[in-house]
């Protein structure tokens, strides 16, 4: 268990302070904002304490509304919508210095046996032990890459990621939007399906925003971009350890009006669907002033 994977275990462990109200904290990191992906899983697990553990979570749907701050507590306000016969629906708000910074809603279903089929996982794909961690690229391709992807892949994190295609990250060539990338975390996850489904979601937001990029020669870390997740949906389809190697699919069918969207897939390594992805995020240009 390395110390960022057992962090992100205490960040997910949230603080109950009232009825349908918890707290949750950020690491200790100087990042300029909350990461999205850890605003979902929080507000994941939030809306997890209120339903039976009997239903696990299938699909979420949220939207971020602004910046969260890093230095400050977020509190999370459970509306607990609708416990059926055979669906709970829960809405999540979270909340920075009195204002809605998060907005989450999540569907919870017993398991049933039904209809089932899943798409097969992309073939011809290099396996993760025949690619290099980010680190190892930084050693190869270090004055390559430029200053802020190099700055984030020095970060001690909870996920490794050993990306498929490295023209992106070397050069400004425009690249056909899609992408795959072997991921994991760094250390194991408790055999909880509730706690694997909130990893699984902080994960989920890596890397999709930056995909939209690709056809336009240029990365979410390019200064003159402004970029931030502005929606982000997911559904869960089987359960699968995290602490081994799964294949993040993904495609960016549409960037326009500032906004780029993007699909994912992950697989774990044998092939198996474990989740698919969708998100749209702001891709901006930052005028120059002349302009």
């Amino acid at each position: 268990m390395t110390a960022a994977m057992d962090e992100l275990l205490g960040i997910l462990d949230l603080e109950k302070l009232e009825h349908n109200l918890y707290r949750g904290r950020s690491p200790l990191l100087d990042w300029q904002r909350v990461f999205g992906g850890q605003t979902i899983a929080q507000a994941l697990v939030a809306a997890q304490r209120t339903v039976d553990p009997d239903r696990h979570v299938h699909s979420l749907h949220g939207y971020f509304m602004r910046p969260g701050d890093t230095k400050v507590p977020i509190v999370y306000e459970v509306d607990r919508i609708r416990d059926g016969g055979s669906f709970t629906t829960r809405r999540v708000v979270a909340i920075q210095h009195g204002q809605a910074i998060f907005s989450l809603e999540a569907s919870f279903q017993q398991d049933e046996v039904g209809l089932e089929h899943q798409v097969p996982m992309p073939r011809d794909v290099p396996g993760p032990d025949t690619l290099l961690s980010q680190r190892e690229l930084l050693g190869k391709f270090g004055e390559a890459v430029p200053d802020g992807i190099k700055r984030y892949w020095e970060r001690d994190r909870p996920i490794e990621m050993k990306p498929v295609m490295l023209k992106h990250y070397t050069s400004r060539e425009k690249l056909e939007p899609k992408q795959n990338i072997w991921i994991r975390t760094t250390g194991p996850v408790p055999a909880d399906r509730a706690i694997q489904a909130a990893v699984l979601a902080y994960l989920s937001d890596m890397t999709l925003l930056d995909t939209s990029t690709f056809a336009h020669g240029r990365a979410i870390f390019d200064r003159d971009i402004q970029a931030a997740s502005l929606d982000h949906a997911m559904w869960f389809h089987r359960s699968h350890a995290l602490d081994d190697w799964m294949l993040y699919t993904q495609d960016s069918p549409s960037t326009q009006g500032s906004r780029g969207f993007t699909r994912g897939s992950l697989f774990a390594r044998d092939g198996t669907l474990i989740a698919s992805v969708a998100q749209e995020g702001l891709i901006r240009l930052k005028r120059t002033p002349a302009e």
